[in-house]
């Protein structure tokens, strides 16, 4: 087949109730969905069964995570894309065309991303990928219309094609040939920052991504785990960290893991002291110790990375640092940091 929507499911029976239908009614030939349930506890698969015989199943044995749960069903799934859509995504009409004809149009491209919008503020970018996603030179992620917690109304502003680091693993179109190239997410990360290490590997290696604003799609968001949870907490800061390991370069290492271990502790402390959140604190130093420990596991992965990179951090990474353009001056929206 040419395109599979796969959807990874964890006792989402009822998102899946509620968004499916809209999928299946913009739809194209060509494409088939699928339905990758992560050991659910739920009434997920009977659903699936009786009101969406259409859709195939696959039936993981476990809970996986978000990495490794995609990676297991999507090595069942003969494609030549993989769309990788969270249970929380409600599609417009057109959605799928744009993408396509990107993809087909565009070899060098690995992956893209639809402009991605709040369910609940339909004229505002969502939280997740926005309108596709980039890293400053200290490992923060943001995006084309949010940057850290504002997030931008959309009013066209981003509206042409652009390449992009990373993007969103809510609504992730990727070639099959380049998702194994690199070996696919990784699933001991288990949930967070995957899809940007993914992208990054990617793109170190000379492929692009790109977001293509045509294709709109909208984003509960959050359905995983809720904003200020400590587990989301402690998986944000250790992965980023892993990813940082893994992804950055010889000359840059050092100096930003220096520069992060300040960093961490003093949204730690802030976490604790303006935020009252005890629990996201302790997360946060969890987290690094948790990445101390397990850090010797990935320099296979930093070797292999950075033996077979073709693009310099330096064409990839933003040169600046997104915590002082947004808290030392005050820059909140993307097209700000540009300036």
């Amino acid at each position: 087949m040419k395109v599979a929507v796969v959807i990874l499911n964890w006792n989402g029976e009822k998102m899946l109730d509620k968004y499916l239908p809209t999928l299946l009614q913009h739809l194209q030939e060509s494409v088939e969905v699928f339905v990758a349930d992560n050991a659910s506890t739920d009434n997920s698969v009977a659903l699936l069964k009786e009101k969406f015989p259409t859709v195939k199943c696959i039936l993981l044995d476990k809970n996986w995570g978000f990495a490794e749960g995609y990676n297991q069903a999507l090595r069942q799934i003969n494609a030549t894309y993989y769309i990788l859509l969270n249970s929380d995504i409600e599609v417009s009409s057109g959605w799928l065309s744009p993408l396509i004809t990107w993809m087909d149009a565009h070899p060098e491209a690995a992956a893209c991303q639809p402009k991605l919008l709040s369910i609940r503020q339909r004229n505002y970018f969502e939280y997740a990928g926005a309108c596709g996603g980039f890293i400053d030179k200290y490992g923060y992620p943001f995006c084309r219309g949010r940057v850290f917690d504002v997030v931008e109304k959309d009013e066209g502003q981003y509206d042409e094609v652009c390449p992009i680091l990373w993007a969103t693993g809510a609504c992730l179109m990727i070639r099959a040939t380049d998702y194994w190239k690199v070996g696919g997410l990784d699933g001991r990360f288990f949930a967070h920052n995957e899809e940007i290490d993914l992208c990054w590997r990617l793109r170190a290696m000379g492929r692009e991504i790109y977001c293509v604003p045509e294709s709109k799609v909208y984003h509960v968001g959050g359905g995983t785990l809720p904003k200020n949870n400590p587990m989301k907490t402690y998986l944000n800061f250790r992965n980023n960290l892993t990813m940082l390991y893994k992804n950055l370069e010889v000359d840059e290492l050092q100096h930003v893991m220096r520069v992060r271990w300040w960093l961490d502790y003093v949204a730690a402390f802030k976490m604790l002291i303006l935020d009252g959140h005890w629990g996201d604190f302790k997360a946060v130093f969890k987290a690094r110790k948790a990445f101390r420990k397990w850090k010797k596991d990935f320099e296979g992965d930093r070797q292999y990375l950075q033996q077979h990179r073709s693009v310099s951090n330096h064409q990839l990474l933003s040169p600046y640092s997104v915590l002082w353009q947004y808290y030392g001056k005050g820059r909140h929206h993307f097209s700000e940091l540009t300036k």
